[in-house]
């Protein structure tokens, strides 16, 4: 009697399939991880240099004959601006805000009361006065378009700000020594309450210059008791500081 082998073979067959078939599914299985980008961190919404600190050195320009300055006439100045920038990498912006300022003024034009209540202007020679000087505290209004090369990452940059800044002289007041009297002259009435005019400010990092030149006259229709027409205007160089 004869056996047949066809199904010894077959089984051997079958086996060897399943074989096979299991060793590809235990590779097939096998986890592959997924590729982590990295994240960049970037904010589409920061804002550049919105409070400021400025110090001046302050001068007179197209002054009447004979009129110097002496000492140090400081001004200081602090405000905050709010940064609004107009392109895509938030390098040109325009600003705004709101200020204050104080500015004093050691110079030899001299300002003395009259019997009748008015007041009486003068260039008048260092040698007759002992001290002679004239303050002002004012709100200021600038508005200004910037140009800077930050970054979100970077706080040291290149900057130029150039403005137009409207002031409101809200308390004013000179004092001259004679030697012999003291005049105080307090919200002088002829006194430009506006004043504007105009700005620059540029540098990098922390150091930046400044420079602010007034487009109006300091006194409005005053005439020295020489005949001088007084048509001083103002101009602050110094140093601004800038913070976030």
């Amino acid at each position: 009697m004869r056996t047949s082998l066809k199904p010894k073979y077959d089984m051997r067959f079958l086996f060897s399939c399943l074989f096979i078939m299991s060793f590809f599914s235990v590779f097939s299985q096998e986890e592959t991880k997924p590729k982590i980008e990295p994240i960049v961190k970037i904010d589409s919404l920061y804002r550049e240099d919105q409070f400021y600190f400025s110090i001046t050195y302050n001068l007179l320009t197209q002054i009447p004959e004979g009129l110097k300055q002496n000492k140090f006439s400081a001004g200081l100045s602090m405000g905050f601006l709010r940064d609004m920038p107009i392109n895509k990498k938030r390098t040109v912006a325009i600003a705004t805000g709101l200020g204050l300022s104080y500015q004093n003024y050691f110079q030899n034009l001299t300002i003395s009361k009259l019997p009748d209540g008015g007041l009486a202007y003068a260039v008048s020679d260092y040698n007759d006065i002992t001290s002679n000087r004239y303050r002002q505290y004012l709100v200021d209004l600038p508005i200004e378009f910037r140009w800077r090369n930050s970054t979100y990452e970077s706080y040291r940059f290149w900057r130029i700000y150039g403005g137009f800044k409207i002031s409101y002289v809200f308390s004013n007041k000179s004092v001259l020594d004679n030697g012999e009297e003291t005049y105080v002259v307090k919200n002088n009435p002829n006194i430009n309450k506006v004043q504007y005019g105009v700005y620059l400010a540029a540098g990098y990092n922390t150091w930046n210059v400044y420079l602010n030149y007034g487009l109006n006259p300091l006194f409005k229709d005053v005439i020295t008791t020489s005949g001088q027409k007084i048509d001083v205007r103002t101009l602050n160089a110094g140093l601004i500081f800038y913070i976030l």
